[in-house]
């Protein structure tokens, strides 16, 4: 599904990246854990396609090369990123932004675009599956959210989308055990033999309701250690300063 080979990445000409291989398979669920400023966020950018970085090695997603490939292609392709902080965007409905959002995937698959009717189906029973009220949908994109609302609705998106590789930064930032719970029923229903998730997080508690086929540890813009889940168990008992 997804094959990282001595990729490396800059901002402002500081080095973040610095030779990270990686390599997720159909069906699995992979899951990085690191101190701050290790990269973490920056492989997710990178992943989906965002301006700004230097950019180096290779990046294949089934098979086709991404590095020159823009971040609205790779979205059509079924890449889908679920960020650590949600933008709101003022005067965009909700309802709105999610069907174009869906046409756009459609069309570039071949397949049919949905009208209002068929596409408030879905709406529903996506909603009714994660718990969701769907009134917050009516809003304005993310406006006047809560900061779980806000997390709720980007797995909506992931649902909604259905994407084969979803890669969620740090998505359980700041929520509480509801809402966790909202983000993990989302990932663990849309687990498929055919569809892969990278999961980005600082601690194992997200991890005790995704259970991770792997876990890597990422350090220094390189992974350092990998494991099963146990290792995220381990690491919340021991920090990170051992693998320094």
């Amino acid at each position: 599904m997804l094959e990282i080979k001595n990729l490396k990445a800059s901002i402002n000409s500081k080095q973040i990246l610095k030779g990270l291989n990686l390599s997720i398979k159909p069906g699995e669920v992979h899951a990085i854990m690191g101190p701050n400023g290790s990269g973490k966020s920056t492989l997710a950018n990178v992943l989906s396609g965002k301006n700004g970085y230097e950019v180096s090695g290779e990046l294949n997603f089934k098979g086709e090369s991404l590095n020159e490939i823009p971040v609205e292609v790779r979205a059509q392709k079924g890449l889908f990123l679920a960020f650590q902080y949600p933008l709101e965007i003022p005067g965009v409905n909700t309802n709105n932004f999610l069907k174009t959002s869906l046409n756009s995937v459609r069309k570039a698959r071949g397949e049919k675009e949905l009208d209002t009717l068929a596409f408030l189906k879905i709406v529903k029973e996506k909603s009714s599956e994660l718990g969701i009220d769907e009134k917050i949908l009516a809003r304005q994109l993310n406006v006047g959210f809560s900061g779980g609302e806000k997390k709720k609705n980007e797995i909506l998106q992931m649902k909604i989308l259905d994407p084969y590789f979803s890669i969620l930064d740090e998505t359980d930032s700041g929520l509480d055990i509801d809402a966790l719970k909202t983000v993990a029923k989302g990932v663990n229903s849309s687990r498929t033999k055919q569809k892969s998730f990278l999961v980005i997080t600082h601690y194992q508690r997200l991890l005790d309701y995704i259970k991770p086929d792997f876990v890597h540890v990422l350090s220094d813009g390189k992974i350092v250690k990998t494991g099963c889940g146990d290792l995220a168990q381990e690491l919340e008992k021991t920090g990170y300063k051992k693998l320094n």
